[in-house]
């Protein structure tokens, strides 16, 4: 690495007087009397902005701007860290360790939706804004720089409530191009209202997979103090890069603190928290994996379904949008059920009570509904657990009736997966048969008693 990585003009003249490079501790004392001291990161974007990025002791970047009478002084050197560090000294700051030269650095393309990849912090201005290319990527967050080399393009740029089924398949077909492209992973950047409906979807469309697919995104933006996008980003990144298994998952804070990540298979995550960092958790299920970004390490935690290399890439894109989410309530009418059919909805998957149940009086609606050609779904409002209509009556009419029951699928899974098949075959058997299929595993066969959360945890 150049003794002084992306700097220019004064910036330049100021770390070479102080004879600084990337991973020394650094003081910086600008012009204004301030004192700042971190770690000095390298700018992978080339810029001729006088400033400076260090790594502060709270993990955070910040980018100083400085001028001639600037003083940068080394407080100890990078060197001199990491044999502190191996000798068992706590480091303020966990470093990342650049690869090898002997390793060939893993090509990433990350993909741009409208979430926030990572955000660029206007320093002159203090304005915050989406940071979309790779160079705003590597100079936002330059950690990504030390695990890859980073390409990154904007498929669309949407808040994800925006989202439809027809925007899945764009996605679908940009992943598989970077993919066919030569890239050892993928990052797909989205909103995180729905990003697990996206990433299941993904998970749906290839059918075989060479490497891994990881959605990342923000619950804060990053010019809030607690901010988790930079933590995710780098994530992500180590996902796509580095882990042995070739599945699409999403990948966020793990916990509350700047520890750990984890990495949700597609088909078993869900958002269960409005603002927590923590919000995603896998449901019915473990996750696939722990990530510690800062110690470069991946920890297995479920059997993956691919390993990395093992297949061929197969897509099958292609999704029905006519296909509805219905969440059963007390007194629901009958005529909701009617207008879906009346207005060719193709499928429908029912939120039900309990082990999956809606009110008697809706059969009637539903039975016509399936005699009328409609898949019609069933799944639990209560998320954990498994639909089971076997066991009271109403259960029992409706499997009569023609419901097909939806094991243990989230109920947005299940309306992920029905759009699919639905784009595949127009055949209710055939729907009905690839529906039971655990095709990107969303069933789970048998239920252990940790997977149901408890407090005290």
């Amino acid at each position: 690495m150049d003794e002084a990585a992306g700097y220019t003009g004064v910036a330049l003249e100021l770390l070479k007087r102080a004879g600084a490079k990337p991973g020394d501790r650094i003081r910086i004392t600008r012009s204004d009397g301030r004192v700042f001291e971190g770690i000095l990161m390298p700018r992978y974007a080339l810029s001729a902005k006088p400033i400076i990025v260090v790594k502060l002791d709270n993990g955070y970047n910040v980018g100083l701007r400085v001028d001639e009478k600037t003083v940068v002084e080394v407080v100890k050197t990078r060197e001199t860290i990491l044999k502190e560090a191996a000798a068992g000294a706590p480091a303020a700051i966990p470093l990342l360790e650049e690869t090898p030269p002997e390793e060939r650095r893993p090509r990433i393309t990350i993909l741009g939706t409208g979430g926030t990849i990572a955000s660029k912090v206007e320093y002159e201005t203090g304005a915050v804004r989406p940071a979309f290319s790779a160079e705003e990527i590597l100079e936002a967050v330059p950690e990504v720089g030390f695990i890859a080399d980073i390409s990154a393009r904007v498929v669309m740029n949407i808040l994800s409530e925006n989202m439809r089924p027809r925007l899945w398949e764009k996605i679908v077909d940009e992943v598989a191009k970077a993919i066919e492209e030569g890239a050892d992973g993928v990052i797909v950047a989205h909103g995180t209202d729905t990003m697990a409906y996206t990433a299941s979807a993904l998970a749906f469309a290839f059918r075989k997979l060479p490497v891994p697919i990881a959605f990342v995104g923000a619950q804060r933006s990053s010019d809030r103090p607690s901010s988790d996008a930079a933590f995710n980003l780098i994530a992500a990144t180590l996902v796509a890069a580095k882990a042995p298994f070739a599945e699409v998952v999403v990948v966020m804070h793990g916990e509350t603190g700047d520890t750990y990540a984890l990495a949700h298979r597609a088909t078993r995550v869900r958002k269960m928290h409005t603002s927590r960092r923590d919000a995603f958790q896998t449901i019915n299920g473990r996750p696939l994996a722990k990530i510690y970004p800062f110690e470069r390490r991946i920890e297995l935690i479920d059997e993956p379904l691919r390993s990395r290399g093992a297949e061929e890439l197969e897509v099958a894109n292609g999704f029905e949008e006519k296909v509805a989410l219905v969440k059963y309530y007390p007194g629901m009418e009958p005529e909701i059920i009617d207008f879906l059919v009346d207005r060719g909805y193709r499928g429908i998957v029912l939120e039900g009570t309990g082990l999956g149940h809606v009110g008697e009086w809706l059969v009637e609606s539903i039975r016509r509904a399936v005699e009328a050609g409609v898949t019609v779904v069933m799944t639990s409002q209560t998320l954990f657990g498994r639909v089971n209509m076997n066991v009271y009556t109403t259960g029992r009419k409706l499997l009569q009736a023609g419901v097909i029951p939806a094991e243990d699928m989230l109920p947005e899974v299940a309306f992920v997966k029905l759009s699919w098949i639905l784009a595949r075959t127009s055949d209710p058997g055939e729907a009905r048969r690839l529906f039971a299929m655990n095709l990107a595993g969303e069933i789970t066969s048998r239920h252990t008693v940790d997977l149901y959360p408890r407090w005290p945890h």
